[in-house]
């Protein structure tokens, strides 16, 4: 669903709030890193420069989140790559904090999660199946690209691919051929690369299958011969507010990963959700909200986890206002899971968050 709001964005401004410091800060004694996507939480150019600086502040590893369009016919024709996606890559790229550890994920499935997704034009490309060898290349070319351009030191290489499994069962076997193919392709470039495919937890602890047993085992066997566990996890989704229903959860990942886990993304609501339109309604507060970030921190130390990514370090108020009418709905869903609410009050769980992050 974030796919047409990272979409949006592309259309900000580009220049500005590159880091000259060369270096990256060791981890030295620090169990884990702490760390936010580069979301902005309003239109302007400034609003996406205070972001980065704030990450700058606040952060040892920032991802770049690229859930958006894929130029399949550029890659697959050796064709001039969109304006829009050269741009978009080019703003991220002049704005890099080189003196902090980067995540590059990228998406290679649609909104839904149950097909490629698609090009600038709309359109996904003629397939009979994920691996075909037009697909694979042009993929591979998509991921070289991007890890050339940002310079990550992990790529999450496929976004929530759980979800293909769930919705497009058909289409698995293909899409771990495909996978299998462009991962060592990286690899072999990139040896010292750490890449995994992210998992969503909140569609992996509990599901909602025939098999649920089977399902978990097919997804954690999967993604446990990958460089890390990499989660994508947001509790109120299935409506997981106490501390004890999050730590069963948390204790569910970790009796399945043989990994190291790293949560990719992840946020808890801070303000109740109400959206008619999709028929949700969910309770959320500060409270649980810090909650949340407590229980996460305490297993992130405990376990050891690479890092943890929260989703967007403020409310977005101000970027969701402008976003057209189709949008409003689905924006609203992830706005007020922030540890700064619209106008950059610090709620109560950014103090947890600092008290860790200067530890």
């Amino acid at each position: 669903m974030k796919r047409l709001l990272l979409s949006f964005l592309i259309l900000i401004c580009l220049n500005g709030c590159s880091d000259d410091e060369p270096n990256i800060a060791p981890r030295s004694s620090r169990v884990f890193d702490m760390g936010f996507t580069t979301w902005s939480y309003g239109p302007t150019l400034e609003n996406v420069n205070e972001t980065y600086s704030f990450i700058a502040n606040n952060s040892h590893i920032y991802s770049e989140h690229i859930d958006s369009n894929i130029p399949w016919n550029a890659w697959i024709n050796d064709e001039t790559l969109p304006v829009a996606f050269t741009n978009e890559i080019a703003g991220r790229v002049d704005r890099k904090i080189l003196s902090k550890e980067r995540l590059l994920s990228v998406s290679l499935l649609n909104l839904d999660r149950d097909d490629l997704a698609s090009d600038f034009d709309g359109t996904v490309p003629n397939y009979d199946s994920f691996d075909d060898e037009s697909i694979r290349n042009a993929y591979f070319k998509h991921i070289n690209f991007l890890v050339g351009e940002i310079n990550p030191e992990y790529l999450v290489i496929a976004m929530e691919v759980n979800e293909l499994r769930l919705k497009s069962p058909e289409k698995w076997e293909g899409y771990k051929n495909l996978i299998a193919d462009v991962k060592s392709r990286i690899k072999a470039l990139y040896p010292e690369l750490k890449i995994s495919e992210s998992v969503t937890l909140h569609n992996l602890y509990q599901p909602d299958v025939a098999n649920p047993q089977l399902y978990i085992d097919e997804i954690m066997g999967h993604v446990n011969q990958n460089d890390f566990v990499a989660i994508s996890f947001y509790p109120f989704f299935k409506n997981l507010r106490s501390k004890s229903d999050i730590q069963t959860a948390l204790d569910f990942l970790h009796t399945n990963a043989t990994k190291k886990v790293a949560f990719v993304e992840t946020a808890q609501l801070a303000q109740n959700l109400e959206i008619p339109n999709l028929n949700v309604s969910i309770d959320g507060s500060a409270a649980s909200q810090t909650d949340y970030l407590e229980v996460l921190i305490e297993n992130a130390n405990n376990q050891a986890y690479e890092f943890i990514i929260w989703w967007a370090h403020r409310d977005y108020d101000a970027l969701w206002e402008t976003f057209p009418d189709e949008l409003k709905d689905v924006g609203q869903i992830w706005r007020d899971t922030g540890l700064l609410d619209e106008n950059g009050t610090e709620r109560p769980a950014f103090t947890v968050w600092s008290e860790s992050f200067l530890q």
